[in-house]
């Protein structure tokens, strides 16, 4: 998530490179730190899961009898899915494939497209399906917080129904203030995160260990013969009920998309030693408690202690769902500041909420529509069981988007055999098929809501992405070579005139309209000439020493390429100081900024669908200022526009 330090990152990275180095006192206690905050950042999420569940699995829209032998197979289903999916197949595969460190489905995408290459058939296919994995995060960064605070302040309806009518208002109330509170970020408040997540899975574990000595006979469930019989024995009806069983696995993809920020060791440390056999015990308890407390099934969790401890519970369970949301909230604005980086969302306000860490933002646009499509879905569905019904159709579509792509990573990237590919994920993908098969026959009681959202997004995503190839396919078409035409420029030169004027250079474009348009109407030249072009690295960052490269073209005539990668901040003033090292030197008092901003004009007939090219259009036109976006000083910015018909 952004709300962690990056000397925290740097820390995770040389304990992950480290095994071989004997271990400090300081190392321990960074590891210690990086461990305690990977479990309120990461396993905010799964962590809440408990909360509804079982309550979920044994609704009576599912057909499925609360019997001894069906509590002992739903219970082994999920125990076994939380080693096999999250500890075998995120723990110790997924979180293998890391680009630089990095990990998430964006991550993942750029590593498998730079695997196989454009020139590969795959590209196209993968890129698809990284972009539906994206699109389908949005929907479950909707639903998350509305499933989790709701489910939270529905034990007040425990400790007594009165509190009924008010439910709804109450957890649209909590959301508010979270959505409001994201502009001033977390940096205060989020040393708290890892010690109340931490007694959170203490009171998670000391409730199942309660009830578990009361029926010990749910220890049975840790038997996979359990699982298979009842897959077996229920038949269609399990079937059904394997789609509110996926509830206990949301949040798994938090392992990978938080790597980054932690490191593979901590994550795996918090998993092993906190979260597992935390999760484990309470939901054992939970099962305990229904097999000698059957009326408990209205909900299991709050019941699991008696009605003196609704309450706490209620205001802990708050607090977890809450840490558990502004991850994803988080999440999602770093998920969308990666999109525009890999160029498949159009620019965005993002805001920098903290001088010290460079991954905390808030992107105010992304913040309040999140919030209107949470409350929307608190309004609409109106209790976590609904709810439940919503959201394990997001989870896994992006979990089956992770394997496919893993499995391209592995083969391309790391050239393993075939059949060892095949391997390592078809057990997990013939698992994750069979997961969202089963969510797919929820799509009528609530799984369209994220499928919507996520078609909405992949829509966007594509229509972005293709309306910016038909944009450059233009640019490229009636682009002049800049050697050539500096050297007809200055057969004949114009004027020049004191300082430096810097022209931003799309990719492949040559000679920028920018120019071209000074030339014409200011027939004037400045003494030294920059032709900067952005490149945009499908790598998580780029180091300073690779970051700027310069040629030379004659005539004070410089091009510049700056590369960043999909996490880098876009700072051009700070990358024209590492051309020091060149023997370039820039005074930004001296220097202006010429750039091109092209009007787009659909046309029928000549790229996309019309509907998509005013949809385009309407992006491109309000996009983020690239002056801004790149942080040159305004009153250092020229912009000559051209119209351009799509």
């Amino acid at each position: 998530m952004s709300s962690v330090p990056t000397k925290q990152t740097e820390a995770a990275v040389q304990l992950d490179g480290a095994a071989a180095v004997p271990v400090s006192s300081a190392t321990r206690s960074r590891l210690a730190a990086l461990t305690l905050t990977a479990i309120g950042i990461v396993y905010g999420d799964i962590g809440t899961s408990p909360l509804y569940t079982l309550k979920t699995v044994f609704s009576p829209e599912h057909g499925l009898q609360l019997t001894q032998a069906n509590l002992l197979g739903v219970i082994s289903l999920i125990f076994w899915g939380l080693m096999v999916i999250v500890s075998l197949k995120y723990v110790t595969l997924v979180l293998r494939a890391d680009n630089q460190g990095e990990g998430g489905i964006m991550a993942l995408m750029a590593l498998a497209l730079s695997s196989v290459g454009k020139a590969s058939r795959w590209y196209r296919p993968l890129l698809l399906v990284g972009l539906i994995g994206a699109a389908l995060f949005y929907g479950d960064g909707v639903i998350t917080p509305a499933i989790s605070v709701l489910s939270a302040i529905e034990g007040l309806e425990v400790a007594t129904p009165a509190f009924k009518p008010y439910i709804v208002p109450l957890t649209l109330a909590v959301l508010l203030a979270l959505y409001m509170v994201q502009s001033r970020g977390t940096a205060g408040i989020g040393k708290w995160f890892g010690p109340i997540t931490l007694l959170w899975f203490a009171v998670l574990a000391a409730m199942g260990v309660i009830n578990i000595v009361q029926a010990p006979a749910i220890l049975a469930a840790l038997n996979p013969v359990h699982a298979v019989t009842f897959m077996f024995r229920n038949g269609w009806v399990a079937f059904v009920a394997l789609g509110a069983v996926v509830l206990a696995f949301t949040g798994a993809e938090a392992l990978y998309a938080d790597m980054g920020h932690f490191g593979k060791r901590p994550i795996r440390i918090a998993w092993a030693g906190v979260v597992a056999p935390a999760l484990t015990l309470n939901y054992f308890g939970q099962g305990a408690l229904l097999l000698h407390q059957p009326e408990a099934l209205s909900n299991p969790f709050y019941q699991q202690l008696g009605p003196w401890s609704v309450y706490p519970l209620v205001l802990l369970a708050t607090m977890a769902t809450v840490i558990a949301s502004q991850a994803t909230i988080s999440g999602t604005f770093s998920m969308t500041h990666q999109a525009i980086s890999l160029g498949v969302l159009p620019r965005m306000r993002v805001v920098h909420t903290s001088e010290h860490e460079v991954g905390q933002i808030y992107i105010p646009l992304v913040n309040w529509m999140q919030m209107a499509a949470v409350m929307l879905a608190v309004v609409g569905f109106g209790s976590s069981d609904r709810l439940g019904a919503a959201y394990g159709i997001a989870v896994t579509a992006t979990m089956l988007a992770t394997t496919v792509l893993t499995f391209f990573v592995i083969r391309y990237g790391w050239k393993y055999n075939l059949l060892v590919c095949w391997v390592a994920t078809g057990f997990f993908l013939a698992i994750d098929i069979i997961l969202f098969a089963a969510n797919t026959l929820k799509f009528m009681s609530g799984g369209w809501f994220p499928l919507l959202m996520g078609a909405v997004i992949i829509t966007v995503m594509l229509t972005w992405q293709t309306g910016r190839e038909i944009v450059f396919r233009s640019l490229e078409g009636h682009a002049i070579p800049i050697e050539a035409f500096l050297h007809s420029l200055f057969l004949s030169p114009p004027p020049r005139v004191e300082g430096t004027a810097v022209f931003f250079r799309p990719v492949g474009e040559g000679v920028p309209h920018a120019m071209l348009h000074n030339l014409v109407h200011n027939k004037v030249l400045h003494e030294r000439v920059i032709f900067l072009t952005v490149i945009h690295a499908s790598v998580p960052t780029v180091r300073d020493a690779e970051r700027v490269k310069v040629r030379p073209l004659g005539n004070g005539c410089y091009e510049v390429d700056v590369a960043y990668g999909f996490k880098d901040e876009r700072d051009i003033p700070g990358a024209l100081e590492l051309c020091k090292s060149h023997g370039l030197d820039f005074s930004m008092m001296e220097t202006s900024f010429f750039i091109s901003r092209q009007t787009v004009v659909p046309t029928a007939g000549l790229g996309m669908a019309m509907w998509r090219e005013f949809l385009f259009a309407a992006m491109y036109r309000n996009a983020r200022d690239a002056a801004d976006y790149f942080r040159v000083p305004a009153n250092r910015v020229i912009e000559l526009g051209t119209k351009l018909e799509i």
